[in-house]
């Protein structure tokens, strides 16, 4: 071994120590998400030693995973390595910068920021224990998320965490306090937060809920909750729906039939015939789904409608539930998807003219090769919460209370998918199906997000960073969780991780102006 390769190899070893089944980096990444990938790529080319951990088998979240549609509101908001993203999926497209893209594009991307900065990532491994003494997380114990097997086990040290989950299963191992659901309006003097019985994405009325019209002692219809309609905001730990963002193709020479899959059940699907009856579309779009064209003849299909691709209701137990509780969610989540798709494009109830567009789409075969060219990650739109140094909410998306120390910018509107799909009665009395929980009000500026969103209370954990789960009341967070944000935000906490190292101060402590001047040097070096 020549001089240069020596030098380079104490060099890396003298930030990365590996023994056994254990680790010892700098900056340990949780969560292979588009803000993992970030966080990750950033804190590496500052310097320090890196590793990703990652539970599932591919990079970037949704980003990758079907939402190719990117939600921003103002884009002049999106800086640094995220805005470098986007400027990457461009130059793939002969463009200068690009905003939709397909799934296996977006992934290429995100591999190519890991290979040029050399992070190890540890596929396929999910948390399973975690460390902490005086108020810092020591290590972090992860399994084989494939087996469980206690023999797999690796232990990982670390100066700095970052947990990039959409989950945040390493802020809440850590003990650091968190929220599920909706806070009342009254916590926070918001308007929006807590129930919210609106029009949009709704069933047209005189929809029935009885699977024999007009008889309640037949049963209620598949997914309708028997909850009783609370007053508007009411808080509740009901969770906003969760989807998947479909990438299909109209290409025939590149389209892969939709079949039905394991588990279906016709009956999940009768809302739709009774909504339809009540209005007959004139084509899927806007009606029933949301088309959104990708390039090269695919899409990025979202929920529209009283009944669509959003499983309203079915992901309560997510946000805590065990890895087990969480596999039959989205399994459950994957059968209704498939399910629907196939309900459409081949039931005779439905409209022949649905019945024939619906068969012109079906999943591409470039896409996804390895889970039978379907996403493998669901859309979690929110599941824990941070509850923070400081909570951002809805005075601070509309300009009402800014912050005195942004780490980053958000321009999207307060969007909140629905959270229940309960029984309602008419002027006369007549019980009728209702969805509760959409809410999407915007016509705002682009807004500062706080430093202290990011990061635990003082007297907390010491060595931890969020920037997805981020401390935000639920309504403030339906404006922050786009990708892009989180992106931006990561970028931020992995500077904050590089700080909190070289000053060897707690990420409560750290000098703001210097964090800031930081990701705008960093920026500045690597973002063309």
């Amino acid at each position: 071994m020549n001089r240069f390769c020596t030098a380079l190899l104490l060099c890396f070893l003298s930030h990365l120590l590996v023994v056994g089944q254990s680790i010892t980096v700098d900056v340990c990444v949780y969560g292979g998400t588009s803000a993992g990938v970030i966080a990750a790529y950033s804190a590496k080319m500052a310097g320090k030693s890196v590793v990703l951990i990652e539970p599932g088998r591919h990079l970037g979240g949704m980003s990758s995973g079907g939402l190719g549609a990117t939600d921003i509101g103002n884009k002049q908001a999106i800086t640094g390595l995220s805005r470098d993203y986007y400027r990457r999926i461009g130059r793939h497209y002969g463009q200068p910068e690009q905003w939709t893209f397909e799934p296996h594009v977006a992934e290429a991307v995100f591999n190519q920021y890991i290979n040029e900065a050399n992070v190890p990532v540890w596929y396929n491994y999910r948390l399973a224990g975690t460390k902490t003494q005086d108020n810092r997380i020591q290590e972090i114990t992860v399994e084989s998320a494939s087996s469980g097997s206690p023999a797999s086990n690796r232990t990982v040290r670390a100066g700095q965490f970052i947990d990039c989950s959409y989950e945040g299963d390493l802020m809440a191992q850590a003990g650091v306090e968190f929220t599920v659901g909706r806070e009342a309006n009254s916590q926070y003097n918001e308007t929006l937060n807590g129930v919210q019985f609106r029009d949009k994405h709704q069933f047209p009325d005189g929809v029935d809920p009885y699977v024999i019209p007009g008889k309640s002692e037949s049963g209620l219809l598949w997914g309708i909750d028997t909850t009783k309609l609370a007053p508007n905001g009411t808080g509740d730990k009901t969770v906003q729906a969760y989807n998947y963002r479909l990438c299909f193709t109209d290409d025939p020479a590149n389209r892969i039939a939709i079949t039905r899959p394991d588990g279906y059940d016709s009956t999940k699907y009768e809302l739709l015939l009774r909504q339809i009856v009540k209005n007959v579309p004139k084509e899927l779009t806007w009606n029933l789904m949301h088309f959104i064209m990708m390039p090269n003849r695919k899409t990025d299909i979202n929920n529209c409608g009283g009944l669509s691709t959003d499983m309203i209701g079915a992901n309560y137990d997510y946000p805590n539930g065990t890895y087990a509780q969480r596999a039959a969610i989205i399994r459950a989540h994957e059968q209704y998807t498939k399910g629907l798709f196939y309900f459409i494009g081949h039931d005779p109830r439905m409209p022949k003219h649905l019945r024939d567009e619906m068969l012109q789409w079906g999943y591409p075969k470039d896409e996804y090769t390895d889970t039978d060219n379907f996403t493998p990650q669901l859309y979690i739109r929110e599941a824990r919460r941070l509850v923070g140094e400081y909570v951002m909410t809805q005075a601070n998306c509309e300009g009402k209370a800014v912050v005195p120390d942004p780490i980053g910018m958000a321009a999207y509107t307060m969007d909140s998918h629905n959270c229940q799909r309960l029984i309602v009665r008419d002027a006369n009395g007549v019980p009728m199906v209702r969805n509760e929980g959409d809410v999407q009000v915007g016509g705002f500026p682009p807004y500062p997000v706080s430093y202290r969103a990011i990061i635990p209370k003082k007297g907390s954990i010491q060595n931890l960073l969020v920037p997805v789960c981020l401390s935000a009341s639920h309504i403030a967070y339906g404006s922050i969780r786009m990708e892009p944000v989180f992106m931006v935000l990561a970028q931020s906490a992995a500077q904050a991780a590089c700080l909190a190292i070289d000053t060897r101060k707690s990420v409560q402590e750290i000098d703001l102006s210097t964090l800031q001047q930081r990701i705008q040097a960093q920026t500045k070096r690597l973002v063309k």
